[in-house]
């Protein structure tokens, strides 16, 4: 029973540390790095003023008046 915690303590740190750096890897890769690729191609094609325009011909602008 002498160090019985330590043994144990020794374990549990050692599966936590890869437990994390797993889940870390985890979302990395399955969620951040599909997410900036999503940004960057949405963002490539993505033009603001006809989007602008959209908005202002719909009516959502108060500033700006649909014509």
């Amino acid at each position: 029973m002498r160090r019985l915690l330590a043994r144990r303590m020794k374990f549990h740190l050692f599966g936590a540390f890869l437990v994390s750096v797993g889940c870390a890897a985890l979302y990395k890769f399955g969620v951040a790095e599909p997410r900036k690729r999503a940004y960057a191609e949405f963002y490539k094609n993505y033009d603001a003023m006809k989007d602008f325009e959209t908005m202002k011909a719909a009516g959502v602008f108060e500033c700006a008046p649909p014509k």
